[in-house]
């Protein structure tokens, strides 16, 4: 793994922009291609194939926490475990989601799963993809992300209702959108009738207790760029339960169990020792170096970094009265001496599919964090 310094492409925003890549840069460079990781066909040969582990592993922890009824350690409201159970015993199939994984002298070990709403797909399966084409025609990516997600809506389409796929995401949030209108776009290629509505118009048919868009239009079918977290803790959270239409959610909520760090001392717990797994806890015991991490928590927020008995690097947030969970500390590599790169690994319909790299100046990765394209090379 090696990091090349390169000059951008000249007028590369208004190139981006013309691929739908509207948030590139907000008060700090979102999109960076001042520089590009370079991984070798063995490395990257190694990245899939933890990938692919790692996804299996998590199944088989879902599974287990389910059938021990371990939902407190998840902070899980228990008037919807029926909800997260059905969806688990039904097989509700999970469209994407991806693994934050450290690469350091050959190791390769997973920090956090982005399990119910992961961002950064756009720029990892279109925006990098292009600048490739722009530099190098002969070079190949580790990315497939777009053929697999055409795939996995084509395959998918056998079990929806019989009704438009509605895709939704909070208004406010041009990041969530791109990525929303992406995934529907990979819908409506695979051939399915689909339809936007943000989360904040989503209504509420009383008479026929079923959710309803702005046309008044049942919701039956819906991918939400929108946490399980926050829907089971909005005001209308009862009506999930309400619902005469079952509606079909993507991602399903057994994704609960998956998308809450709890996940990671349960992993710890039944794969110990596991090459791609950091020991994990829901108390720091004795390690000399960890990572507090709040269970629920998004974009680095409220992490602290903790090596023999000092703090040495902390993020602020609103984070942490769910509980927080401890992981051994595993430094990401450093380039230059302040360039710290966190692999995101893409798992879609099952089957990993390709990375795209948050940057970084500090050991936290946080929103303030770089996409940096990659390439394999030798």
């Amino acid at each position: 793994m090696k990091r090349i310094e390169i000059t951008p492409r000249q007028n590369w925003q208004h190139g981006v922009e013309k691929l739908g890549f509207g948030f590139h840069t907000t008060n700090v460079p979102y999109w960076d291609e001042s520089a590009y990781y370079v991984f070798t066909e063995h490395e990257i040969f190694s990245i899939e194939k933890a990938t692919q582990l790692l996804w299996k592993l998590c199944l088989a922890a879902v599974e287990n926490v389910i059938e021990k009824k371990r939902y407190p350690l998840f902070a899980i409201p228990e008037k919807f475990i029926p909800l997260i159970e059905k969806s688990w015993n039904e097989d509700h199939p999970s469209i994407y989601a991806r693994f934050d994984l450290a690469f350091n002298n050959g190791k390769i070990k997973m920090l956090e799963f982005n399990a119910d709403t992961p961002t950064s797909l756009f720029e990892a399966s279109i925006v990098q993809w292009f600048w490739l084409k722009d530099l190098d025609e002969t070079k190949d990516q580790f990315n497939s992300i777009h053929e697999k997600l055409i795939g996995c809506w084509k395959y998918l389409g056998a079990y929806l209702y019989p009704h438009p796929l509605h895709f939704s995401c909070v208004k406010q949030s041009l990041e969530d959108l791109t990525n929303t209108e992406y995934l529907r776009d990979c819908a409506i290629q695979a051939g399915l009738k689909t339809k936007l509505v943000f989360i904040d118009d989503i209504g509420w048919n009383k008479e026929q207790q079923v959710f309803a868009d702005l046309e008044n239009l049942p919701v039956k079918n819906i991918f939400k760029l929108y946490p399980w977290e926050w829907l089971i803790t909005d005001e209308f959270s009862e009506n999930l339960l309400a619902d005469k239409n079952r509606t079909f959610w993507i991602e399903p909520a057994w994704k609960m169990i998956l998308s809450n760090k709890a996940i990671l001392p349960v992993l710890w717990e039944l794969f110990p020792d596991h090459p791609n797994l950091l020991p994990a806890y829901f108390e720091a015991h004795d390690m000399p170096e960890y990572v507090r991490k709040p269970i629920l928590s998004r974009e680095g927020a409220n992490v602290s970094i903790m090596l023999h008995g000092k703090t040495v690097e902390s993020s602020a947030g609103e984070y942490g009265k769910e509980g927080f969970i401890y992981q051994e500390y595993f430094p990401l590599p450093a380039f230059n001496g302040h360039h710290f790169p966190l692999i995101g690994s893409w798992v879609i319909a099952q089957e990993a599919a390709g990375i795209g790299i948050r940057e970084s100046n500090q050991l936290i990765t946080d929103n303030s964090s770089r996409f940096i394209p990659h390439l394999i090379g030798h």
